[in-house]
Parts: structure tokens; C-alpha cells; sequence
């Protein structure tokens, strides 16, 4: 009888520890939480808004900077946080423009869905969209997951300004407490078409102020730029130390030739210390196919640190497309017609 019991009780704890995925609603709008009992994380994605990731709760505490009181608020008025998908540019173009395959494709500014910066256009067109469509959300013993799509090729005022027909797919894998972000690129047109897409993830310690907090970027050279943030085509050697303090510094600055591990991953990482002799610590793990970063840690207008770093996974250099015409950048990727391209990074944090 005490087997029988015991085995029960087994069996109850080990369901109670799988992985859960499902649909909610948070302050009336449509979610997906993600959830990892033994490992005590659990994942809000908001697939209206820009399928933002705007929650990464371990143990409770946030890892992504989100700035809103809850979600109604943030879909009323969304600002980039939590991990913005930046597509189908990332970061700034030097006009309103670009060029592919050797033709200068013009923006309709007057259509009002190009961002700038004041000058550059900025940050893609989908950081806010409300065109993903959940395709399926689902958990097992292994994982918890959701997979959303956006079918560019269907909007006439984004075909307007990208004229590429291609859709995306993206999947957020929450595994063994790690977050895993999987986007895939289909190119459904009849020319080749550049990949210069990015995330702009915003990470932060929960409570410990950032002057505190110690940076790793995993790069061997720093991306040369102009008064615009626009790179040059340049590049000068890594100056900033392998392990350095936020205090006293802003960034907001390119890099490329990234260190990576055995399984050729880019390891950037903030820590400090943490209770009980522990350090907090927050990684952001970028694949292959992210040869470049840009790392922005600014200050408020009046001087105090803001409170997050980003560590932005990019398929190529601020302005890649329009670098490639001049010459001046020749690792710009391309999707063959009827091509796919894809990768992943991924965020896990320990000690918190």
C-alpha cells in the first residue's frame, strides 16, 4: 500500500512539473503564457502587438524591461519593450529607401507606417503590428511553445514599401528554463531578396540598479559609425574590456567579428551580485546567422541610467542593404526565390 501511495505521489509531482502553454487574456487582451514549473519561468506573448515576448518572469521577477502598468496599456500606446521583432529592416537606413539587387526601391512616407528617427527611417515596419496570426500553442514533457506567422505579402501598405512578397514564422521555445527565439523567412517572390532583420530585446537585473550590473560583448572589432549612427563601412579593434562596469557609460554602438562558443553561439551577459553569495546573471545567446550586433544603454534626458541594456541580435550591420550597394559591406544575406532562410538566439538567466 505505501508503494502504491508513494508511486501516486510520484506521478502527481512529476505532472505537476511538465511544461504548460495556453491562451489567456491579460487585461482583455489576447495572450500566450508559456510556463516552466521546475525551473520557475514563465513566458507573456502578445501577438497583436508586435508578437512582443513582454514577460520573461523567473522566480517571479521580470528579466525584460517592460514600462507599463499591463497590456491594455502597452497596445493602447506601444513603445519598443520586452523583445521587439524588427523587420524587415532592423535599426536605421541612411534614407528613405533601400536598395536591392541593384535597383533603389523609394518609401511612401506619406502612407505613414515608416518610423524615423527624425532623419533615418527606423526599427522596420512590424515592431507593433497587428497582423500575426497564431498558428499553434502547445506543451509536453519536454517544452512549452507557440508559433505565430505574418503573411507580409497580403498587406498592400507594407508590400508598398518592401515590394518583396514573403511571410515570417516564429516560434518562442521555452525548454530547460532557457527562452528560445526561432524565426523563419520564406521569400515567396521571383528575385532574391536581402535579410537585414533584427530583435531589439531589452534586458534588465530586477533589483539591482544598473550602475551596479557588469557587461560581457563577446566582439573583436566595434562598427565605425557617422554623427547619424549610420556605420561607414569601417571598423576599428574591440576597445572596451572582456568584462566591464555599466557605470559612467552609454552605448549605443555596432559590433561584428563575435566570439562564439563550442555549439557557435555569441554569449552577451550582464550579472551582479546577488544574495547568498550568488551572482545574477542574464544571458543572450545569438546564432550563426546573427553575425552582428548593436548594444544600446543610454541615459534619460536628464542624466540618470535608464534601467535595461539591449543586446540586439542582427543579420547584418546598421544600413546593411544600402552598405551592399556601395560595396562597403559584402556579408549581406539574401533569400534565394521560394527560399527559406532561418535562425534563433535565446535568453536564460540564472541566480535570480
Amino acid at each position: 500500500m505505501l508503494r502504491v501511495v508513494l508511486l501516486l505521489a510520484l506521478s502527481l509531482l512529476a505532472l505537476a512539473q511538465d511544461y504548460t502553454a495556453e491562451r489567456a487574456a491579460d487585461h482583455g487582451i489576447p495572450v500566450v503564457r508559456l510556463a516552466d514549473p521546475m525551473n520557475g519561468v514563465e513566458v507573456a506573448i502578445v501577438p497583436s502587438v508586435g508578437n512582443t515576448a513582454y514577460e520573461m518572469n523567473v522566480h517571479g521577477k521580470n528579466i525584460l524591461y517592460f514600462p507599463y502598468a499591463d497590456v491594455a496599456e502597452f497596445k493602447k500606446n506601444p513603445q519598443l519593450s520586452g523583445i521587439p521583432f524588427l523587420a524587415p529592416w532592423a535599426n536605421r537606413l541612411d534614407g528613405p529607401g533601400f536598395w536591392a539587387n541593384g535597383k533603389r526601391y523609394a518609401f511612401d512616407m506619406s502612407l505613414g507606417n515608416v518610423n524615423t528617427d527624425g532623419t533615418n527611417p527606423i526599427h522596420g515596419l512590424l515592431s507593433s503590428s497587428p497582423y500575426w496570426q497564431v498558428v499553434s500553442v502547445a506543451a509536453d514533457k519536454r517544452s512549452a511553445r507557440v508559433t505565430s506567422r505574418l503573411e507580409f505579402w497580403r498587406y498592400p501598405d507594407l508590400m508598398a514599401q518592401w515590394p518583396f512578397a514573403h511571410e515570417y514564422e516564429m516560434t518562442y521555445t521555452l525548454q530547460d528554463g532557457t527562452l528560445e527565439v526561432h524565426v523563419t523567412i520564406t521569400n515567396l517572390s521571383n528575385a532574391p531578396m536581402p535579410v537585414a532583420i533584427g530583435f531589439h530585446p531589452y534586458y534588465r537585473i530586477p533589483d539591482v540598479p544598473r550602475d551596479q550590473w557588469i557587461g560581457h560583448i563577446p566582439a573583436r572589432q566595434r562598427v565605425v559609425a557617422d554623427n547619424r549612427l549610420i556605420p561607414t563601412g569601417e571598423y576599428r579593434p574591440m576597445d572596451i574590456p572582456e568584462n566591464f562596469s555599466l557605470r559612467d557609460r552609454t552605448l549605443d554602438d555596432g559590433f561584428i567579428d563575435l566570439q562564439r562558443d563550442a555549439e557557435g553561439r555569441a554569449v552577451f551577459s550582464i550579472e551582479a551580485p546577488g544574495q547568498n553569495g550568488k551572482t545574477r546573471k542574464i544571458e543572450a545567446m545569438f546564432g550563426p546567422k546573427y553575425p552582428a550586433a548593436v548594444v544600446w544603454e543610454p541615459n534619460t534626458p536628464n542624466g540618470q541610467p535608464q534601467p535595461f541594456i539591449c543586446f540586439e541580435p542582427m543579420t547584418g550591420v546598421t544600413n546593411a542593404v544600402n552598405l551592399a550597394h556601395e560595396g562597403k559591406y559584402p556579408d549581406l544575406q539574401t533569400i534565394p526565390p521560394g527560399g527559406k532562410w532561418s535562425e534563433s538566439f535565446w535568453i536564460r538567466a540564472s541566480g535570480i
